[in-house]
Parts: structure tokens; sequence; C-alpha cells
């Protein structure tokens, strides 16, 4: 008897629990329907940490309540990554918790609400790109990607700000990633001519141009298959870690590159860039040495070491000429690099054909 007053007691709890979390909720809705944003959040964060054991309806009027006053605040350009990001996150809460359920109380709205959030950002990270804000725009890019990872451009737009602003911690971020899930951009663009305008424009799909073709606004219809980008997301990778310092990973990454285009020539340069910038940092360690005899020692140990360094970037620059016969530039570092090695004779017939 006991023990089914206990069971009975501990029910009681959790309805009145249950409810008191569903006044709250409607308190919410309450004020965020008034406008009063931050008040809502407040009764929100409050009882958050309650949600986690509430009934399944509980959870939806919450997490939709959630994603809703954090899209408000975002498409009030307050925190707008942070808070679409946040927003987002609730609205896939939904989405889980109803499937689960399979009461679809919030699902259609939830994804209206997440496809708008998606067309937000996309035109947030356009106008940001174009503003020189890279680092807001790769942010925004990336939301994209999270909301819709099917829609891989979005993080390829995400590197290729975060590139453009110097910001290479999320650059390799963001490049690794495209390299894991083994991105080539393949795909179709759907081109036709406006007739009104004469401009020729993309469009999203082949039956979206069809529909404008047949109705008699665009005409000569054509399609682009654009080259992969796999080889742009592996130098890409590369060259943010080599503006880290992070000499060993740009070396993989460039000889990643060289087996899927021999002929890249960035990659033949920087290598070799690489090789030198990896000999500077002996070259700062044998100036630290003093004279006694193990220095002297560990001096000659280094000056091999550098000199093997410094020779294995002539092949790279070797290679480079044959792309580029009459690169200047290239002929230059490999003069520099005959002469620190002392190759005289390499160095005068190069010298001479220049």
């Amino acid at each position: 008897m006991k023990n089914k007053l206990m069971v009975l007691s501990l029910l009681l709890l959790i309805n009145i629990g249950a409810f008191a979390q569903k006044e709250e909720i409607k308190e919410a809705q309450s004020l965020y329907s008034k406008g009063k944003i931050q008040e809502s959040l407040t009764i929100l964060k409050k009882i958050e940490y309650l949600i986690v054991n509430a009934p399944d309806e509980v959870k939806s009027d919450f997490y939709f309540t959630k994603g809703n006053v954090y899209k408000e605040l975002a498409t009030k350009n307050i925190d707008a990554v942070t808070n679409f990001a946040l927003a987002s996150s609730a609205y896939q809460d939904i989405l889980l918790y109803e499937n689960d359920s399979r009461n679809y109380k919030y699902a259609f709205k939830a994804n209206l609400a997440l496809k708008e959030m998606k067309s937000t950002l996309i035109d947030g990270a356009y106008g940001d790109y174009k503003a020189g804000k890279f680092k807001e725009s790769a942010g925004k890019s990336y939301e994209v990607y999270l909301i819709d990872k099917k829609d891989t451009l979005n993080l390829l737009n995400a590197a290729a700000a975060s590139l453009a602003g110097k910001d290479f911690i999320n650059g390799i971020k963001y490049y690794d990633e495209l390299r894991k899930i083994n991105y080539t951009g393949k795909g179709i663009i759907y081109y036709a001519t406006n007739k009104k305008t004469k401009a020729e424009e993309v469009f999203i799909s082949k039956s979206a141009r069809e529909s404008n073709v047949q109705a008699g606004f665009y005409e000569k219809p054509r399609n682009v298959s654009p080259p992969s980008k796999k080889e742009e997301v592996l130098v890409s990778l590369a060259f943010c870690y080599m503006e880290r310092s992070d000499y060993a990973n740009a070396c993989k990454y460039y000889e990643s590159d060289l087996q899927i285009n021999p002929n890249c020539m960035d990659c033949y340069i920087n290598l070799a860039y690489v090789k030198m910038q990896l000999r500077k940092e002996l070259v700062n360690q044998m100036d630290l040495l003093g004279n006694s005899a193990k220095e002297m020692k560990e001096y000659d140990k280094l000056n091999a070491q550098k000199n093997e360094i410094v020779k294995s970037a002539i092949p790279y620059l070797k290679k480079a000429l044959t792309i580029e016969p009459q690169n200047t530039d290239v002929k230059k570092s490999l003069l520099g690099v005959y002469r620190t090695l002392d190759m005289t004779n390499e160095y005068n017939a190069l010298k001479n054909s220049m």
C-alpha cells in the first residue's frame, strides 16, 4: 500500500510539473506575440532543464516557441549567426520529437521556418561578402549548410569567405570538411536567355527553366557542367595550413593535389616556398648555438639537414619551369637555391639562359 501511495504521489508531481511547464510556455508564447522577445526568452531559459523529462506535446510547444524567439532575434540582426543556429536546432528538435511520437503539431511550420531561415541566411551571406564582411558571410553560409547538409555549395561558400577574410583557422575547418565529404561540385547549371533583357540567366532547376521557356519568356537554353572543385579544395586547404606555418600539412595537401593535377603550378611554387621556410627554421636554430664542441657538432648536423631541405626544392622549381619556361620569378628562386648550395655550374647555366 505504501509503495502504491509513493507511485501515486510521484505521478501527481509529474502531472503538476507538466502543468506548470505548460503555463510558463503559454506565458512565453504570449510575451513573444506581444513583441517582448527577451522576456519570453528569460522564461524559456528558466524551464529548459525540465523539458527533457516533459511529455512530447510539452516538448513540441517549448521548442517551437524557442525556435520562434531565436529566429526573431536573428532576423533583427542580433548576433544573427548564433541565434539562427539556436533557432535551427530548436526547429530540428521539433521534427525529431514529433517524428518519434507521430503527433505532428508543429512539424510543417518548423519546416517552413527552416526554409525561410535558409533563404534569409543565403541572402545575408551574399550581402556580407559583397560588403567585405567575410567572417559574417562565412558564418551564415556555414549555418545554411548545417540546416541542409545536402546543399554543399554553402560549405564551399563558407570556406571561400574565410579564405578571403584571411581567417585560416575556419578556412582549414571548412575546406577539410569539404575534403572529407569528397566535394567535387559536379552538377549541371541550367542557363537560358531572357528575351526582354537579352541577358543569360541561371535557373535553379531544369523544370524551372523549361516552364519559363515554354511560357515564351526565355530562349536558347543550354546546360553547363562545371569542372571538379576537388583540386581547388586541396590547394586552398594547403594554402591555409601554409599561412598558419603548419608546413607538414601544407606539403601533404599540395602533394595530394599533384596526384590530381601534375601540372599544378601553384603547388610546385608553394612546395618550394615551404622548403625555404623549413630552411629558415633550421637557420634560426643554428644561430642560437654556441661554440662548444657539442654545439658545433649539433651545428654541423643542422647544416646538413638544411642543405638537404634546400636541395629538395630543386625538383619542384624545375618542374615549374617545364610548365612555364619563361617564368622569371621561378628562375630567380632556382638561382637563389643554386647559390645557397654553391652549385656554380648550374647557377651559371641558368643565368646565361635568361
